[in-house]
Parts: structure tokens; sequence; C-alpha cells
């Protein structure tokens, strides 16, 4: 899940305790949220600035419709944070990594709510030292 750290960042959800992912105009990412359920994990990708994974965050509601919508036809979830990552993992990183040239983060670049496979979760957790 992407956000730009100078609108919001890790640290404003930290300080927050949770927060609406919303605001997502993009029929794919839309999906993305869609599947997503209570308790599934999600990686907090700061973008533009930075342009790395920084946080895993917990899905605590899903299935909402988007407060910043009128139309009624974009979704959102309500996130708390997880843990900080020790170490982040700077896109860079994850292009030079070829277990994750299929990953959407790098396929589909512009993606706001990308698909995360579980390989590619565990290479990503063990490039940040967990």
């Amino acid at each position: 899940m992407k956000s730009e750290p100078d609108v919001y960042g890790w640290d404003n959800l930290e300080a927050d305790g949770e927060g609406v992912w919303d605001g997502v105009r993009n029929h794919q990412a839309k999906n993305n949220l869609l599947a997503m359920e209570v308790g599934d994990q999600a990686f907090f990708y700061h973008s533009n600035i930075g342009r790395e994974i920084v946080g895993i965050v917990e899905i605590v509601e899903a299935g909402m419709a988007d407060p910043t919508d009128e139309s009624g036809k974009w979704a959102a979830v309500k996130v708390k944070p997880k843990t900080k990552l020790p170490h982040v993992v700077t896109l860079k990183d994850v292009k030079a990594e070829p277990e994750l040239a299929e990953m959407q983060l790098v396929k589909l670049s512009r993606l706001s709510v990308c698909e995360v496979m579980p390989d590619e979760w565990s290479k990503i957790l063990a490039m940040a030292g967990v």
C-alpha cells in the first residue's frame, strides 16, 4: 500500500494509531483493496519520496466504502501499524532482486495498492531483516 510520506507517512499512521486507506481511484487497486480481509497484513510503502517499504500494517476493517467518494463506487480499508521494518527495502533493492522481478510493485509501478505473493512477502521480510 503506497502513500506519499510528505502527505501521510508511516510516522503519521503510528501517531494516529489507525487510519482509513482511501482515495484510491484505479480499478485494479480497488480490486486489491476489496480482496483484503480483517487480519491481513500489507506493506506500507513510501512513494515518490524515499520509494521504500518501511513497515507492515494490519487490516482492521475491510470492505468499506471510500468516505472520500461521493459516487459510492470506490473502496477503502482501515489499517493499523503493526511493525516498522528494521531496515527499509528500497524500490532499487526490490528491482535488483531477480526473485521479485514479477512483483506488481515492479511490473505495475503506478499501482497504489499492489498484490504481494507469499514468496515475495517472505523475500521482502528477509531483505528487511525480519
